[in-house]
């Protein structure tokens, strides 16, 4: 942990997987996040601060979001050192950003080894889904945290950084007091489609693994 010059308890969380999955416009969900961010010219990466208020006080989420890099095959380590929790995330209307979870994964630790790790399905919001959640396992092989979210929604926006406020406070009972401050949403997922995603879910938490890694998707 970090602090910073207001004594708030503050937090590198890098942000990472393929591009076009949706992670700047996912972090920009919370109002602070473009409004403060500041530029890391040596890296190429925006820094965006993100604060929640808690049961345990004010803590801050320094996210760092690639700004496209990740466009030349892959990050600098630069970008990963001193990271203190991660996302990883994924399209779920797109296989390939799935099938490169596992690259995004080993990169990370490689350098930040048994730090908090969510991985995230965005995009739930469209119909057409090509990663169902069924076939969703690699969290479930390396014991991460998963949420199913959709970024233009706001749906579950803040599931991934109250996982891991809660790892990293040490308090498992840690709850926001009050929810983030989120721009509007800029599209609706109607409640037929919530229940599906919840059902799916359920259904995928039930399924037994596959006996080897090469997932049918």
């Amino acid at each position: 942990m970090s602090g910073s010059g207001d004594g708030i308890p503050s937090f590198k969380c890098v942000l990472i997987g393929d591009g076009g999955t949706g992670k700047t416009t996912f972090v920009k969900r919370h109002s602070t996040g473009e409004f403060e961010k500041r530029y890391v010219a040596t890296l190429g990466v925006e820094v965006r601060p993100l604060l929640f208020n808690t049961t345990r006080g004010s803590i801050r989420f320094n996210v760092w979001d690639t700004a496209g890099q990740e466009k030349f095959g892959g990050l600098r380590d630069g970008y990963y050192i001193e990271g203190q929790c991660a996302i990883i995330m994924f399209d779920v209307t797109s296989r390939i950003t799935y099938k490169n979870v596992p690259n995004w994964y080993r990169d990370l630790v490689r350098v930040c080894d048994s730090v908090p790790i969510v991985l995230c399905g965005n995009k739930v919001d469209i119909k057409d889904r090509k990663v169902k959640a069924k076939a969703i396992t690699f969290h479930r092989q390396k014991n991460l945290q998963y949420y199913d979210i959709s970024a233009k929604s706001n749906y579950n926006f803040e599931k991934p950084f109250l996982w891991l406020a809660r790892k990293l406070v040490g308090d498992p009972l840690l709850e926001f007091v009050v929810m983030p401050a989120l721009l509007p949403p800029e599209i609706h997922m109607g409640p037929e489609l919530l229940a599906q995603v919840e059902r799916d879910l359920v259904e995928a938490k039930a399924t037994a693994l596959p006996d080897d890694d090469d997932d049918d998707l």
